[in-house]
């Protein structure tokens, strides 16, 4: 980052937020620092907290201005409040794996994942956190179906925070123009001369409806729309940003008045926590300078748990948000459901429309299952034709589309010679499939590991992503594994993403599982010459709502192959 703009930041004040926290360290200063830095022991930090610590050093999190300690750690878990009384609903923290190497009073360097140094930290404290009471305070639930719950099943065991010098922002080499500071943002804002600000959190294409609400809530307010999307971390399986931002730029130059409307893109890490999330975006946008925010129905949700039910209520989030509106001084406008009526060829809220009038609406499902992936173009009443060209772009046919199916079960299952069937049949189809088996992967990509709970879930994580990789390429893959625990194997399916992902358990039980046996595995655990074997003396950990359950005992392994085939047929992925 520039001087000038350093320099802009510990300037500007917000009209909302009061001044804004700046981590960065002056330029005069960095080429001392790069040797010094080298010198230092490091850590290498995830995606999640990369965009954290930008958010901290330009002040998108302020008032906080360093990963939390214990004591706002534990404050934010029980009261929504850092430890100074200060809102803040979610806990932004640095977890580490213990290490003998990292101790208290030492300054170490923050680096990104190709060991960029991004900042130095000195270590002031180092605590243990409680995964099952965040996850539950926070999320109000440790179901494993919601993607960040499952995360932090691999996050290390300690939090680590003390003072922060941040050397440089990640480097990001795409869209720079429209990727803004919350000071740049403000600046920005300041110019459409306009003194109320209403923000749009977004991770979605907008369509026509998104439009006009937002144009609604212009002219409600009298003042600038902050078209505010977030291209950090979202939830698994949405559209990339990359698609995403070039919906939002056609939109935004096409179809909005100039001096009403200011597009700046959030390098947020979601965390998918609903009504806590609410709340959390309202004190963002604020730091970026809006005094309103349109929350959502089901605002910032992870979608459905392991039973198949919505994490939250369709209004908790507008409630919380309501509820802390007036301290954090940001209005919410709630988002309303509008529908079009096509005889007049208009969008209106749903209860000021007369039962007997024609209406049209799609969701976000349709969308998806009955245009997209048919390879139907989404009709203009619901969506720009320059949107609807670039999704179409990004977005092939479902038959196109990569997806990957995962066998789970006990060793001797059948996992491997119904998954070898499949594969045959899915060639029978036209598509492309490469094999990811348990055995054959440790045999090569998974060399040296153990049979630890560590290493089974490297290996599983390993398997899940080169199978990621290649479904976002549009490959398909087929793997079979134990992986016996829930965690690792819904980690997987959020790197992969939901809707292309089909987790088959092997449901055989474990008597049939040692009478199959050929290698005498289960005999050498049951005597203790194996240990930690899953099934005997290590747990399996059965899916709570996989979306094919195999009877091996009933079925034969052909039989089961077709009953996938049939059900990857239903869902389109096979013509």
């Amino acid at each position: 980052m520039s001087t000038e703009t350093h320099t802009q930041i510990t300037q500007l004040n917000s009209p909302y937020g009061g001044e804004l926290v700046d981590l960065l360290v002056p330029a005069e200063e960095l080429p001392h620092l790069r040797k010094y830095a080298n010198r230092l022991p490091s850590i290498q930090i995830s995606e999640r907290a990369v965009c954290d610590l930008e958010m901290l050093a330009t002040g998108g999190f302020s008032p906080l201005d360093r990963f939390m300690g214990q004591k706002d750690y534990q404050n934010v878990l029980d009261e929504m409040r850092l430890a100074s009384g200060q809102l803040f609903p979610i806990p932004i923290t640095l977890p580490v794996a213990a290490n003998p190497n990292i101790h208290l009073g030492q300054e170490i360097a923050l680096r990104d994942s190709k060991n960029n140094v991004l900042a130095l930290m000195t270590i002031e404290e180092l605590y243990e956190w409680d995964l099952n009471e965040t996850a539950e305070k926070v999320f109000g639930s440790s179901d494993l179906r919601h993607p960040l719950i499952a995360e932090m099943h691999r996050w290390g065991t300690l939090n680590i925070s003390g003072r922060l010098r941040v050397m440089q922002l990640p480097l990001r080499y795409d869209f720079r123009g429209l990727r803004l500071t919350p000071a740049q943002t403000r600046a920005r804002l300041e110019s459409t001369g306009h003194t109320n600000v209403v923000a749009f959190q977004t991770r979605n294409p907008l369509h026509r409806v998104h439009e006009e609400l937002t144009k609604r809530a212009v002219q409600e307010i009298d003042g600038t729309l902050l078209l505010h999307p977030v291209v950090g971390m979202t939830r698994p399986g949405d559209v990339d940003h990359y698609t995403r931002v070039r919906t939002y730029r056609a939109l935004a130059g096409q179809y909005y008045d100039q001096d009403r409307i200011v597009l700046s893109l959030l390098p947020l890490a979601m965390r998918m926590g609903g009504p806590r999330e609410a709340v959390w975006h309202m004190l963002i946008r604020r730091n970026y300078g809006a005094n309103h925010l349109i929350v959502g129905r089901d605002h910032a949700g992870p979608g459905n748990d392991s039973q198949g039910k919505p994490f939250y209520g369709p209004y908790d989030a507008q409630e919380l948000a309501e509820s802390v509106s007036e301290e954090l001084g940001v209005k919410v406008v709630p988002f309303k459901m509008l529908v079009y009526l096509p005889e007049e060829d208009r969008y209106e809220e749903i209860d000021k429309v007369d039962e007997s009038a024609k209406t049209a609406s799609i969701s976000g499902t349709e969308v998806r299952e009955k245009y997209l992936n048919n390879g139907e173009k989404l009709p203009e009443w619901f969506t720009r034709p320059e949107v609807a060209d670039i999704l179409a772009d990004s977005y092939p046919p479902k038959h196109k589309q990569g997806f990957c199916v995962w066998f789970t079960g006990l060793s001797g299952s059948g996992k491997s010679t119904t998954a070898e069937i499949l594969i045959t049949l899915l060639l029978e189809h036209g598509r492309n499939v490469t094999q990811l088996d348990g055995d054959v992967v440790r045999t090569h990509l998974s060399k040296g590991l153990g049979f630890s709970k560590e290493d089974r879930d490297i290996n599983i994580r390993r398997i899940g992503f080169v199978a990621a990789e290649m479904v976002r390429h549009g490959g398909v893959t087929v793997c079979a594994a134990v992986s016996p625990y829930r965690a690792t194997r819904n980690d997987v399916r959020n790197l992969v993403g939901t809707e292309n992902y089909i987790e088959v358990f092997v449901d055989t039980p474990l008597d049939v599982c040692e009478e199959r046996d050929v290698k005498g595995l289960y005999a050498k655990a049951r005597r203790g010459e194996i240990k930690g074997f899953t099934g005997i003396d290590d747990p399996y950990e059965a899916p709570l709502n996989a979306e094919i359950v195999l009877d091996t005992v009933t079925y034969s392994p052909e039989e089961n192959a077709h009953m996938i085939a049939d059900h990857l047929a239903e869902c389109g992925f096979l013509k």
